[in-house]
């Protein structure tokens, strides 16, 4: 009677995980509180393994059949972004090193985001929640001599802080597309950069985050684009995927590190999840991707070497 009992109690187990797995496979997390959860579909994968071995321990079969079809179809989604090796560039090709950093309204390092430009002497550097204060510690560290164009909308700390992109080319505003810059690399390829920072899916305001979604180009005919930033959305939100089936891949998949978290560096609660992102046009190869500490961030640093593709 006890394992009766015990076996009928794994249904409570294997339902979450089996409704998750749904709502992840059709893209059915418009809605406040699923948009939020959605983005810890990782660790739910291997919670869904764990269920459908205890399940099957049990001998409840149909559950662990359940659990066993669930777990297939989270690692399914999970699994190839660790499988990536990136693209050999060929010789000769342009390349754009990239860096993006969120400063946390402002309490990041300054210096140790120098350091960072110092070290991976970026093409671009995209900076989220950037404050006026801030923006004259880059400037008085140096920032000008390594990246000598800008394009800044600052925003006090209480406002959230604002966007930034520095450049080593000169960088001019695209129209009606907020902090987004079209310049033209050293080797006279033309892109387009877009400095990505939408409110996160909170309640009330998972529309928004949505809309600003929807709302990012897509890498139509032109000057290639590159969206960088903190996306508050991890590849298990459908508007993020939405996003990327417009024409783009997202760098860390493409080398096999999509699973390396960017946020929240050094805390493991809430669970640490992928939110960070470099979306390049498809027009554009991957060569490296990779992550880096940013002492007084909540988020760590991202970096990515591109480069333009034979036409």
């Amino acid at each position: 009677m006890r394992h009766f009992r015990w076996s009928r109690l794994i249904w409570l187990l294997v339902a979450p995980v089996a409704i998750w797995a749904l709502v992840r496979t059709f893209g059915l997390d418009g809605a406040t509180p699923i948009a939020f959860l959605m983005a810890f579909t990782p660790q739910v994968a291997l919670a869904a393994l764990a269920i459908a071995g205890i399940a099957a321990a049990m001998r409840n079969w149909a559950a662990a059949a359940v659990a066993a079809l669930a777990t297939t179809l989270l690692v399914v989604a999970v699994v190839p972004r660790a499988l990536g090796d990136g693209e050999t560039p060929p010789p000769g090709a342009a390349r754009i090193d990239v860096l993006s950093a969120n400063v946390y309204v402002g309490a990041a390092d300054a210096s140790a985001l120098l350091e960072l430009v110092a070290g991976h002497k970026p093409d671009v550097l995209a900076v989220q929640e950037l404050t006026p204060r801030f923006a004259r510690r880059l400037r008085a560290g140096g920032i000008d001599e390594a990246l000598p164009y800008s394009l800044l909308a600052v925003q006090p700390a209480k406002d959230g802080g604002g966007r930034g992109l520095y450049s080593r080319w000169p960088i001019g505003q695209v129209p009606e597309r907020g902090v987004a810059g079209v310049l033209r690399t050293g080797r006279g390829t033309r892109l387009r950069v877009f400095n990505v920072h939408p409110r996160t899916p909170r309640p009330g305001g998972t529309g928004i985050w949505r809309d600003s979604l929807t709302r990012l180009p897509s890498a139509e005919p032109g000057s290639p684009w590159i969206l960088l930033g903190d996306f508050n959305a991890t590849l298990d939100h459908s508007a993020l995927r939405d996003v990327v089936a417009r024409g783009y891949r997202d760098a860390a998949e493409v080398t096999g590190q999509g699973l390396d978290f960017t946020w929240p560096a050094g805390k493991f609660v809430p669970p640490q999840v992928t939110i960070d992102h470099v979306l390049a046009d498809r027009r554009l190869g991957i060569a490296d991707y990779g992550t880096e500490d940013l002492p007084g961030s909540d988020h760590r640093a991202i970096w990515t070497t591109l480069f333009v593709r034979e036409s």
